[in-house]
């Protein structure tokens, strides 16, 4: 009995550090993802447009309020849409993510752009 309690806090201790059991997909995924990424600042944004991608914002920050999750740059608000809705994926560089969703501000047509962050140390 001993162990398996043992067992239990161990695999807990597990999930809190390397986040095993979330799946890309999921809500707790896709909530953990929006939070981790609240407050980070953009260097700048691009969308691939016929094969090239274009700059379109510069300059600005990633914000969650509630259920929604907001990119503003260049003065602008480029996407908003629920968390619920969002699907990132970090970039291989660790500078930035690919944040794909149905935008609130275009009536909900899927946008996809990528994200790359200003570097600061962590």
């Amino acid at each position: 009995m001993m162990f398996l309690r043992f067992r239990v806090c161990q695999m807990s201790l597990l999930k809190r550090i390397f986040h095993i059991g979330e799946k890309p997909g999921t809500n707790a995924y896709r909530r953990r993802m929006a939070e981790e990424m609240n407050g980070l600042a953009i260097r700048y944004v691009t969308e691939r447009r016929n094969g090239n991608d274009d700059v379109i914002g510069r300059n600005g920050h990633l914000s969650l309020r509630g259920n929604e999750f907001t990119v503003y740059s260049s003065g602008k608000v480029l996407l908003r849409a629920d968390v619920v809705q969002l699907d990132a994926s970090r970039l291989m560089s660790g500078d930035g993510v690919i944040l794909s969703a149905p935008n609130i501000e275009e009536g909900g047509k899927i946008r996809t752009i990528t994200v790359h962050y200003v570097y600061h140390r962590r």
